[in-house]
């Protein structure tokens, strides 16, 4: 039997693509769902896979912009990707990938970027892990406030949805423009994913509580979070849930926490996808008692390695030569690259590290650095002192962030 892979061209196919990872979480997805998930994935941004007239796979890719040093990037949001289980084992999954990497490249966007549930797979085309996250347990009778903080600044109050919908996404457009891993929020995003409240989105939980921190009555930072409540009779467990919470600086940030920290009636808090550096450590008195895991997050892929270089800023102006070793997919995009003044060209100067374009990608945000790459054999160092005058070239001040699974 020949496959075919090629986009989706109206909802029908769109919804039986869909069918192919919605399989694996045990549901079906209806007409509407498909038809407000296509307000925000376009239909020809999604793959399928076809045995006959039968669609067996899909992958889309979400029209993002991420943020990287230097300013935000068009990129590829890779999503829903998966095969049927009638259908695995016959390479159907690699055929979608390199015709969506191949549609990415053809649309000028050097990068893709995916959350990956199953993390063994997409080294084989060309992705690497480009940030990691931090999830937190608290239990809030324990961890407390740290002594010295600054006396509380501002005022908080809860919104409706309509009022969320003006305000939020002002505030969220601050915060993302300048933090390495963000994401645009395109279109209907607001509406359809970062406030809906459907009850398949409560997951046990209470309703989306939505509060936005002022100062001198201008916004300056939002937190959504839930409510869960656990066991019967006197023993309830309640626990603030946190979605996101982003201050448009540390000031913001602090206030936010302070609120979510200190919400009476309120045992546990457990917040997730954030940053290995997030401030949250510093505010709270115990951080030993924040139960803190570390877990893979963003997984990047340089498309075109040439331009996703020269689109980013670096930290200093000297001279770094890397060779990149190799591509599973884009044969071009293996050779040298000179980062000179900020100015990146093919070279054939000596490389001061060679490397993978998976393991560029670990390094492009700012995620590993190099010298850390190299301690896990996945970097070598051509000529000396080449590992550290990359680190202090791709140096970041913060640690990238990416706060939301797609």
């Amino acid at each position: 039997m020949a496959y075919r892979v090629r986009p989706t061209r109206d909802l029908d196919e769109f919804r039986g693509a869909l069918r192919a990872i919605s399989h694996y979480f045990g549901s079906r997805i209806t007409e509407e769902e498909a038809e407000r998930f296509s307000r925000l994935l376009p239909l020809d941004r999604f793959h399928a896979a076809f045995d006959g007239s039968e669609i067996v796979g899909g992958a889309g890719a979400f029209p993002f912009e991420l943020t990287v040093p230097g300013g935000p990037l068009p990129c590829a949001g890779v999503t829903v990707v998966g095969v049927l289980p009638t259908h695995v084992r016959r390479g159907l999954l690699g055929r979608m990938m390199r015709a969506q990497l191949n549609d990415v490249r053809e649309r000028g966007e050097s990068l893709a970027a995916l959350w990956a549930s199953a993390e063994t797979i997409y080294g084989r085309y060309g992705y690497g892990l480009g940030s990691t996250g931090m999830g937190v347990k608290a239990d809030l009778h324990r961890v407390g406030l740290r002594d010295g903080l600054p006396p509380r600044e501002g005022s908080a109050r809860l919104l409706e949805h309509d009022e969320s919908l003006r305000v939020l996404p002002r505030v969220y457009e601050r915060v993302r423009r300048r933090q390495v891993g963000f994401l645009s929020r395109p279109g209907d995003w607001w509406e359809h994913r970062t406030l809906r409240d459907a009850p398949d989105q409560r997951r046990g939980a209470g309703q989306l509580e939505r509060v936005l921190l002022e100062f001198d009555g201008r916004p300056a930072g939002y937190a959504l979070y839930r409510v869960t409540q656990d066991g019967s009779g006197v023993d309830w467990t309640k626990t603030v849930r946190v979605v996101e919470a982003f201050g448009v600086d540390a000031r913001a940030t602090r206030e936010l926490w302070r609120y979510l920290l200190s919400i009476d009636w309120m045992d546990r808090l457990e917040a997730w996808h954030l940053p290995l550096d997030h401030p949250l450590k510093l505010i709270v008195a115990r951080m030993n008692l924040l139960e803190a895991r570390e877990l893979d997050a963003l997984w990047l892929r340089l498309v075109d390695v040439g331009a996703a270089l020269a689109q980013r800023a670096y930290a200093t102006d000297s001279r770094v030569t890397i060779e990149v070793t190799a591509d599973p997919l884009f044969p071009d995009n293996v050779g040298r690259w000179t980062i000179d003044g900020g100015v990146v060209r093919r070279s054939r100067l000596r490389p001061d590290v060679l490397l993978d374009v998976r393991v560029l990608a670990s390094a492009y945000l700012g995620g590993f650095s190099f010298a850390q790459l190299a301690r896990g054999e996945l970097v070598d160092e051509a000529t000396r002192g080449g590992i550290a005058r990359a680190d202090a070239l791709f140096r970041t001040a913060d640690a990238p962030w990416c706060p939301e699974i797609f």
